[in-house]
């Protein structure tokens, strides 16, 4: 039975710095979210949190309606699959990929083997080699091995094409899809390369400052910004009472990200010689999360 994971009010803290404030979430079954934001916005942490690997200060993490923390039945379902450096420094300085991936199949109950050895296969990994040694490119294919055999039914990569190059980013992106084709599983992927992920993400949850600042369908949410250029006079008076989120000038032409629809700034622009142009998921997320965004109303 497909069940819903969610956060409710979640607050978390490292020492007197409060990371995560007040996020609310609800990760809903056979959808593909996106989740992006910038360095230390508090993705890993809000990530490792809803899969009972972190602790937290307030709030509640539940799956099915029934809590996770310390949920065998719930933690069976969920997959939190990160980088490995990390895990590198606990001292498996002997840990070949093949015990890596047994550990796996022993701790997953969905583990499916015949999977991870033809993804194993595909990648050109050396099950024989140490973790330790594996390159960064091998050891993101790893965790991508691991996240797609564990079948579980929501799946969460965090960073896990960190390592790739543009072919083998591809190359996952086609392999992620086929699966989810075929399973309709959940998956959560957090990720910096934003643009050519933007058309595998159905929705896109936004992580601003340890806030949720947009859960939304993605071509939706790309589909509410507008960049509109011309005459600083005809740019100001098109865009006036809108939301300004990005302002570029040069000599007496003006730009502006708007927060608004391309069909309501055209119906505005009637008569105007102004330029308006759609604007990319990575455009978007940076005029709403980027320090130069300053939020005026025009």
């Amino acid at each position: 039975m497909e069940q819903t994971l969610q956060a409710s009010h979640l607050v978390k803290r490292y020492g007197k710095k409060e990371v995560l404030h007040d996020v609310s979430l609800t990760i809903e079954p056979g959808v593909i979210y996106g989740l992006i934001g910038r360095n230390g916005a508090g993705k890993t942490t809000l990530l490792s949190i809803l899969t009972a690997q972190n602790t937290h200060d307030a709030g509640t993490v539940t799956y099915g309606g029934q809590p996770v923390w310390e949920n065998e039945k719930a933690l069976a379902d969920l997959c939190f699959s990160r980088e490995l450096s990390g895990q590198i420094l606990f001292g498996q300085n002997t840990y070949k990929v093949k015990d890596y991936l047994l550990a796996a199949s022993m701790y997953y109950p969905r583990w499916d083997k015949a999977y991870a050895d033809q993804l194993v296969q595909r990648f050109g990994l050396d099950v024989k080699k140490k973790i330790c040694k594996l390159s960064k490119g091998m050891m993101s294919m790893v965790t991508i091995v691991l996240a797609l055999a564990s079948r579980a039914p929501i799946t969460i990569l965090d960073e896990p094409v960190a390592g790739l190059d543009v072919v083998a980013r591809e190359d996952f992106y086609k392999i992620l899809l086929d699966d989810y084709t075929e399973t309709g599983r959940t998956f959560v992927i957090s990720t910096h390369i934003i643009e050519e992920a933007a058309n595998v993400f159905e929705k896109v949850i936004i992580l601003n400052n340890g806030q949720i600042a947009a859960v939304e369908n993605t071509e939706d949410f790309v589909a509410s910004f507008s960049f509109v250029s011309g005459r600083e006079e005809d740019v100001d008076a098109v865009t006036a009472g809108h939301e300004v989120l990005h302002t570029e000038r040069m000599g007496r032409q003006k730009g502006v990200a708007v927060r608004a629809a391309r069909a309501v700034m055209e119906r505005a622009a009637a008569g105007r010689d102004v330029d308006i142009s759609p604007v990319s998921l990575q455009k978007a997320f940076v005029y709403l999360t980027g320090e130069e965004a300053h939020h005026e109303t025009a």
